[in-house]
């Protein structure tokens, strides 16, 4: 079970640290091969990041050995709670200089956080000292990162995009309220297609679907409040983002739900799968749009999900 961060020791955050440093070296190093070719110019700045990176972990390791010995704790990212999870853009090829941009600056923002509220929690002077100084050198990639925008935008799009602001919509509202989309969407289309072919009655059905979408709106809120505190992360506070999966989840469930309020029941049927399309089709331009996916394999991995579900409820509706 990940641990909070509050919780962890003076030798498992330099553990973590250490950890940290030598997985953002290896993405570094991927960026730098990916873009070799394409921005030469580039891939030797994510060089001469990796190589830091490398210092920084050495400096880390060489004050762990002094306080707690040479084995150090096998202690991951993902171990701790309030870490966004990445998505792995450096195995992309050919590696899209925007996506690097987005993703370093994502990086050096996180770790940067991480060395701040760290120095605050240890009381050993060298160690805190040592943290702070890491501080200002993420700070200092975040300039870089920061340069390459200005340096590799157009002009136009450079104009519009605040890349901070918009780094942070992504991760206080768009993720929590994608997921509560795409599981209010797809995860309540048995229930109600079951309810309504089992019982050709659409107002059962859509009682049904009131009572699926609501009850996966409580469900996926909770879990998204309790997943991250936000405190590494930035994302907001976290019963902020639970509201927001929360009523995107219910969103998505009523959407097909409420056609079952036509008296008819073959035509509330076709209009609740017309607007089932809709929905599919809009979580895909969402995901295309913010999530970085092809939209062809968004609106395939959308709609083959969403037509599974679909097929389960009209198969147990009619049993």
């Amino acid at each position: 079970m990940a641990k909070n961060f509050k919780d962890l020791s003076e030798r498992e955050i330099l553990a973590l640290a250490i950890a940290l440093e030598e997985e953002d070296g290896k993405i570094y190093g991927d960026f730098e091969e990916g873009l070799r070719d394409t921005y030469p110019a580039s891939a030797k700045l994510f060089a001469e990041m990796r190589d830091e990176e490398s210092s920084h972990r050495a400096s880390l390791f060489a004050i762990y050995r002094e306080r707690f010995g040479d084995h150090i704790p096998h202690i991951r990212r993902q171990d701790v709670r309030g870490f966004v999870e990445r998505r792995p853009v450096w195995l992309r090829r050919p590696l899209g200089i925007d996506a690097v941009r987005r993703q370093a600056s994502t990086m050096e923002f996180e770790t940067r956080r991480f060395y701040e509220l760290a120095a605050q929690r240890v009381t050993d002077a060298g160690i805190r000292q040592l943290l702070g100084d890491l501080a200002l050198a993420e700070r200092k990639h975040s300039a870089i990162a920061a340069s390459l925008e200005e340096q590799l935008l157009p002009p136009k799009v450079r104009g519009e995009e605040d890349e901070a602001q918009r780094r942070l919509f992504l991760l206080q509202v768009v993720q929590p309220g994608l997921a509560g989309l795409m599981d209010g969407s797809v995860s309540t289309l048995a229930p109600v297609f079951a309810a309504a072919f089992a019982t050709k009655n659409s107002w059962d059905a859509f009682l049904v679907g009131l009572a699926a979408s609501i009850g996966a709106g409580i469900s996926m809120g909770f879990a998204e409040a309790l997943s991250d505190d936000g405190a590494l992360t930035g994302r907001g506070h976290p019963w902020i983002r639970g509201a927001v999966c929360g009523l995107m989840t219910t969103t998505g469930g009523i959407g097909h739900t409420m056609p079952y309020l036509i008296h008819d029941f073959q035509l509330a049927t076709i209009v609740a799968i017309v607007v089932v399309v809709f929905e599919l089709l809009a979580i895909s331009i969402i995901r295309n749009k913010y999530m970085d996916t092809p939209f062809i394999s968004a609106a395939l991995q959308v709609i083959l999900g969403g037509a599974l579900v679909f097929a389960a409820g009209i198969l147990i509706g009619n049993a």
